[in-house]
């Protein structure tokens, strides 16, 4: 006879709870969406404006926006798709690794574009082309101009303060906020799309230089050298986000700080307990899921106590706990 799932339900209702752990970022999602429009009309005036004034490093600074306003879409598209597919039942722990993944292929083609800023460069230095400097500086400070306004847009992406209550998941019950690290890290696809704008006003900055250089002191290659100096920065820093988003998405969360401070909560129990696994991973912004096994010789002890002694860090949404029963040498029942 097969046995209805159904028929169970109110048996586990009083134990489940939601794995949205996201509750996305409207506002973000909206500045995202103004600094996409503002990034792209730039792009396109620098990128003509380079070729119509033989400039390099603004030609550069162009493809460099251009990189930061497919970055810039990709993290708008993310967003979206998060919030779309919130309730979708196929996501163990919600959705919010959509954004991570954005924010993982903008890195991607961060690198792509580095390797044709070197090529143009390059070709640049080996057969010099004359430069129209007052126009192109004048774009340059239009494109920076550009970039400032997009940071701003984007300045709440470094940090945010936490607001989850315990009382929201099962491992938080029984406890107020009694543990907080008071900041937690900032949306990593805001701070993607911040970091992409940030580095172009960099790029912007050492155009503008090159290019008085050009006009006061005729250094022409100055112009192709900070245009490979840009490509430098972008690949730099396109490293730097494959790495931070690459360690989202393969979970390879194991030294993240609360995996230290678990552990600390454990040895400080007052029921002694050994932790046999632990496995922790992120969910969220700032926000994580553990798996801990454990060990005790104590006869009666059950989950919910270390659950409570876990209560107190509130970055942990989703805890679950095996205790397997040991006699006072460690060996197992």
């Amino acid at each position: 006879m097969t046995q209805n799932p159904s028929a169970n339900a109110p048996l586990a209702a009083g134990w489940q709870h939601p794995h949205v752990f996201s509750q996305g970022n409207p506002l973000a999602e909206r500045n995202t969406r103004w600094a996409v429009a503002l990034t792209v009309a730039m792009m396109v005036a620098e990128i003509v404006g380079g070729w119509a004034f033989g400039s390099m490093a603004l030609l550069a600074d162009g493809w460099h926006m251009g990189s930061h306003a497919l970055a810039l879409g990709l993290s708008a598209v993310a967003y979206a798709a998060a919030r779309r597919h919130a309730s979708d039942g196929r996501f163990a722990f919600g959705t919010w690794k959509i954004e991570v993944l954005g924010g993982y292929t903008s890195a991607i083609l961060l690198l792509l574009v580095a390797g044709l800023m070197v090529y143009q460069s390059v070709q640049r230095l080996v057969a010099p082309a004359p430069i129209q400097y007052e126009q192109a500086v004048f774009t340059a400070a239009l494109g920076l101009a550009v970039n400032l306004a997009c940071a701003w847009l984007l300045r709440g992406g470094h940090a945010h303060h936490a607001h989850h209550s315990h009382h929201e998941h099962p491992a938080h019950e029984g406890h107020g906020h009694g543990h907080s690290h008071g900041m937690t890290p900032a949306d990593l696809n805001l701070r993607s799309a911040y970091l992409h704008v940030v580095a172009d006003a960099a790029t912007s900055v050492l155009a503008i230089a090159a290019l008085c250089g050009g006009l006061l002191w005729g250094a022409d290659w100055l112009d192709p050298a900070v245009g490979l100096l840009g490509a430098a920065l972008v690949a730099g820093w396109a490293w730097g986000l494959l790495r931070d988003t690459g360690r989202v998405l393969l979970d390879a969360e194991m030294d993240a700080p609360v995996v230290q401070e678990i552990r600390d909560a454990i040895a400080a129990s007052p029921i002694p307990a050994s932790v046999c696994n632990l496995h922790v991973w992120r969910v969220g912004t700032g926000l994580y899921a553990c798996i801990l096994s454990l060990s005790t010789a104590h006869p009666s002890v059950a989950p919910d106590f270390f659950k409570r002694l876990l209560s107190v860090h509130e970055e942990l949404v989703h805890v679950s706990i095996e205790v397997n029963r040991a006699d006072t040498s460690g060996r197992p029942h």
